[in-house]
């Protein structure tokens, strides 16, 4: 019998994999500007060369954007990389929104139905919590706005970093391309609470860890959605 020996982990490995885990849910996202070494050292209670060492290590890999003088920020290239050709070619495109549809009814029907059978309760309960926010909101734009961080929430809860990722770009897209379509849709539809109770039945399928139900909720509502946008697009000006 033979025993390797075990090896302890170094401090700046274990900074390293909590931003790692902050980039993959969504708390650091990319432009974001990270507290100072110092402030970083003082709060994971390690020294600043350990900090300094990570950040590093991150910037290698083509994570981290470290500008002396100024800060340390969470790089945009690989995000622009698949943004800006996704959305030149879409602009050239006759039917943006149909495609842009169909891209979603992949991705985040079977987002939903991961969800139904990965999500943590810390993850339900901030998915609940998001879609009290949209209830909530004192006006259109905030609504939107929580609207798709309740569907990015149901992809961090997937467990898949490579789905979020996706999620992340497809949202940042139609954010970007459809935005004011969106926000008239919520607003004609925001009395009989249409796009509410469309969330509501989601949460509801992923709450009760059935993925069927989640991924047909998840497929209704996105048909609907597009259905809506491509309604307003067709009336006479």
């Amino acid at each position: 019998m033979s025993f390797r020996p075990i090896k302890t982990r170094k401090i700046y490995e274990e900074i390293v994999e909590q931003l790692k885990d902050m980039l993959s849910r969504g708390e650091l996202k990319p432009g974001d500007r990270l507290p100072s070494e110092r402030e970083m050292a003082e709060s994971l209670g390690v020294s600043r060369a350990s900090v300094r060492e990570a950040l590093t290590a991150l910037e290698a890999i083509g994570i981290l954007d470290i500008r002396p003088g100024e800060g340390t920020y969470v790089k945009q290239t690989n995000i622009a990389e698949t943004f800006e050709p996704l959305a030149l070619v879409l602009a050239v495109e006759r039917n943006p929104l149909a495609q842009m549809m169909e891209v979603r009814r992949v991705i985040e029907t079977e987002c939903a139905a991961l969800a139904a059978l990965r999500a943590t309760p810390e993850q339900l309960a901030r998915i609940e919590r998001c879609l009290n926010d949209m209830k909530t909101a004192p006006n259109v734009p905030e609504a939107v706005q929580h609207d798709l961080r309740f569907h990015f929430l149901i992809a961090e809860a997937t467990q898949n970093t490579i789905l979020l990722r996706m999620m992340n770009t497809v949202a940042d897209l139609m954010h970007h391309m459809f935005r004011s379509d969106r926000e008239d849709l919520y607003a004609r539809t925001e009395k009989d609470g249409q796009i509410i109770r469309e969330h509501e039945a989601i949460l509801k399928a992923i709450c009760d860890r059935n993925h069927e139900q989640a991924r047909q909720k998840m497929l209704e509502h996105i048909n609907n959605i597009e259905t809506g946008i491509s309604s307003k697009s067709q009336q006479p000006a």
